[in-house]
């Protein structure tokens, strides 16, 4: 066998075993100088510091906020007041020196009651308002609390969206130092080729253009190689700004990411039995915003017509009146119970019934589009996991037949049999595979991850994959 034939025989197949280096693949920080990052930590990392998650969560904790506005025409309402006035408005001043049980018979002079002296007075008092049938704060305050529900729906649903996407971007980081992997051994291979060529040229046994064909090869394959590179760079800090951290690239904060994917049976155990022909769950996260969304808009509906309806308050108060300071001399005591019914304050109520009522029926048209739409994710991604997992399937049985294809090419160009461009297209056939074959481990994954989504489930149950990475990366050390 060649020198070329015997080293990419022992490289390629490892290559799809074996990590790499972790420096290859986080911004080029050696790999001693960082733990491990697995799945389950970048996914609780994405609990924590996304910025989708954080938003939503702060959106979440506003409208949860809301739920106590409408308590104002529910719960009591207490307090204070203090003032001071001075006046020679004949009924103030002497209304003021009846409050402040201060009258005399002299107060009752003509003259004194049409020209009073300036009167000063300090008046405090204790005000209590406690409604007693508000049918719009009802309404209203289920309405908040409809919303505030849906939107921690909503934030539970970005959360699971955001682990998806932290799913997809984890592997597609190390997808992409797989591919440094698979390509480093390529181009060593096709160097050797080059190497071997230009040996045989010498010796004429080949002519230049043998050679020359080698090169070309050998640079083709570096210049993917260094495609590879940059393409892991940006896919590490992509995964960086997605869990909520500076894609700066002197200053990472990932640790080391594993430099190759699960192997494929351990793929095909984990998304075949766990998802593939579970039945979809009705109850997912955002299906279930928009059911209480659609509550809330009908309760909000509601409230808006109950403006209309007699409110009845009631209300109770102490008041002091003093020459000399707040809350000071004798006290009075008032109580009472009024009934308002409001049949027309101009157009505004009209046009915040309409209103309403168009966002509730806007609100259950959403509600049937967020059902047929999860009817449809769990159709769509069971067809793409079933798919993934039939490349996954093609891709094993190509890698094995583009080795023994390439191994016969070698023999033949050994005996002089074959072309060099043969044996060039042999072993471009046989990277492709390999890369083929990483490609389709990653799409396992990525499909199941959505299908989870799809169909209820937390696609966090993939950190499961972590155990077999981990040992690998460990064992590979």
């Amino acid at each position: 066998m060649s020198p070329f034939r015997s080293r990419l025989a022992r490289v390629i197949p490892r290559a799809a075993r074996r990590p790499l280096a972790a420096g290859l693949l986080v911004l080029g920080v050696p790999a001693a100088a960082r733990a491990q990052l697995t799945l389950a930590d970048a996914l609780r990392r994405a609990d924590r510091t996304a910025f989708a998650n954080r938003i939503a969560a702060g959106a979440a904790r506003a409208q949860d906020a809301q739920t106590l506005a409408p308590l104002r025409g529910v719960l009591p309402d207490v307090h204070l007041e203090a003032g001071f006035v001075r006046t020679t408005d004949p009924v103030g001043a002497f209304g003021t020196t009846l409050r402040q049980r201060s009258i005399t018979q002299n107060d009752f002079a003509p003259d004194r009651l049409n020209y009073p002296d300036a009167v000063g007075n300090y008046q405090g008092a204790v005000v209590v308002q406690q409604p007693l049938f508000n049918a719009d704060a009802a309404f209203g305050r289920r309405a908040a609390v409809d919303a505030a529900d849906a939107s921690r729906a909503s934030e539970r649903w970005t959360a699971i969206s955001t682990r998806v996407d932290v799913i997809r971007a984890y592997y597609g980081a190390v997808l992409a130092a797989e591919r440094i992997t698979t390509l480093d051994a390529a181009s060593r291979a096709a160097h050797a080729h080059a190497a071997q060529a230009e040996a045989m040229v010498r010796q004429g046994l080949v002519t230049k253009s043998d050679a020359l064909l080698a090169s070309v090869r050998a640079a083709d394959v570096d210049a993917q190689l260094v495609e590879a590179r940059g393409a892991a760079r940006s896919a590490a800090r992509g995964l960086a700004v997605l869990l909520g951290e500076s894609p700066a690239a002197d200053a990472p904060a990932l640790g080391a990411l594993p430099a190759t994917l699960p192997d494929a049976d351990r793929i095909r155990a984990l998304v075949a039995d766990d998802t593939l022909d579970v039945a979809p769950v009705r109850t997912r996260a955002d299906v279930r915003a928009a059911t209480l969304g659609a509550d809330a808009a009908h309760e909000d509906a509601r409230r808006a017509r109950s403006t209309f309806v007699p409110r009845v308050n009631s209300f109770a108060r102490y008041d002091w009146n003093s020459l000399a300071r707040p809350y000071a001399g004798d006290k009075n005591w008032t109580v009472g119970i009024m009934a308002t019914w409001s049949l027309f304050a101009g157009a505004g109520d009209i046009a915040d019934v309409r209103a309403t009522t168009a966002r509730a029926d806007a609100a259950r048209a959403g509600l049937d589009a967020a059902r047929a739409q999860a009817d449809l994710d769990a159709q769509d991604t069971r067809t793409a996991l079933s798919v993934a997992l039939e490349r996954l399937a093609i891709a094993e049985r190509a890698v094995g037949q583009s080795g023994e294809a390439h191994r016969l090419v070698a023999r033949k160009y050994e005996g002089g049999l074959a072309t060099v461009v043969e044996l060039l297209d042999a072993q471009a056939a046989e990277t492709q595979t390999v890369l083929a074959l990483s490609q389709a481990r990653y799409g396992a994954i990525v499909a199941d991850a959505a299908r989870r989504r799809a169909i209820g489930e937390d696609p966090a149950a993939l950190a499961a994959l972590d155990a077999t990475t981990i040992t690998a990366a460990t064992a590979s050390r």
